[in-house]
């Protein structure tokens, strides 16, 4: 029942990059409420997945690897409904919906949907840990989007070449102000998420635990670059990018298994 409501969420999430492709290949690409209300409609049913499937396991639903790609779905679906409505409306939700189709469809085509045989008693600052760092992973995946969409009008102008998905993009300071605000909500959901991995009560995995903390550096390194202003937007909106893509490699690590306590 549960993996058919995540069917229709990716649907959903389909039918707005469908509409897209569509309105870009006419060349008449028009704002429209379409993509913004087929995303809503998939995060809805993907609420109800996770809300069905953490029921089933009386925990929040991240005990595989399967779950934590939902989760971070779900988180970046999350992150793009509460932004401004003048992202929600432009293309913004044109970049979103692949990110989140693409994490979904792998996740019900790959076999990692494994169930545990026996139920572990629930952790609440694991469960923490891990739920507010997939949350930060949300909004550091609106960032790399809003990066991409930066440099993508940053390399219309350089090259003079204005198509028509341009002139539906925000301008360059307001989604530099964008990506700021992101990085900084993604950084300090991700520290309080990385100090709560600390009172899960069991060892800390060294290895995944080193690399947590060099995600944490190398987004606390943007933002004190953007701060002194060391960094050029375009390098910030790059930066973004790579930092968003090591975080995902993070991703394996996340397990509420009995015997595994994670830092992701």
């Amino acid at each position: 029942m549960d993996r058919y409501l995540l069917i229709v969420s990716t649907l959903c999430f389909l039918a707005a990059i469908v509409r897209t492709i569509l309105s870009l290949r006419a060349g008449t690409f028009q704002r429209s409420q379409f993509s913004f209300l087929a995303i809503g409609l998939g995060f809805i049913f993907q609420t109800a997945f996770l809300s069905i499937r953490g029921q089933a396991l009386g925990r929040c639903p991240l005990t595989n690897l399967f779950e934590v790609f939902i989760f971070l779905a779900w988180s970046i679906a999350l992150i793009y409904m509460v932004v401004g409505p003048a992202y929600r409306l432009s293309l913004m939700g044109a970049f979103t919906a692949p990110l989140v189709f693409l994490l979904q469809a792998f996740a019900l085509i790959a076999p990692i949907d494994l169930r545990h045989a026996a139920k572990a008693p629930a952790n609440s600052w694991l469960e923490f840990h891990a739920s507010i760092s997939i949350v930060a992973y949300g909004a550091f995946g609106l960032a790399c989007i809003a990066g991409v969409m930066y440099l993508v009008q940053e390399r219309q102008l350089k090259t003079h070449q204005l198509h028509s998905i341009f002139y539906h993009l925000p301008p360059l300071s307001d989604l530099f102000a964008a990506i700021t605000r992101l990085l900084w909500w993604g950084f300090v959901l991700y520290s309080l998420g990385l100090v709560s991995g600390f009172f899960t009560g069991g060892p800390l995995p060294r290895v995944q635990l080193v690399a947590a903390i060099g995600v944490w550096l190398l987004y606390a390194a943007i933002l004190q670059g953007r701060h002194l202003r060391r960094l050029a937007p375009k390098r910030v909106a790059t930066l973004c990018i790579l930092g968003f893509t090591a975080a995902l490699t993070l991703l394996w690590g996340i397990s509420f298994s009995a015997q595994t306590h994670s830092l992701p």
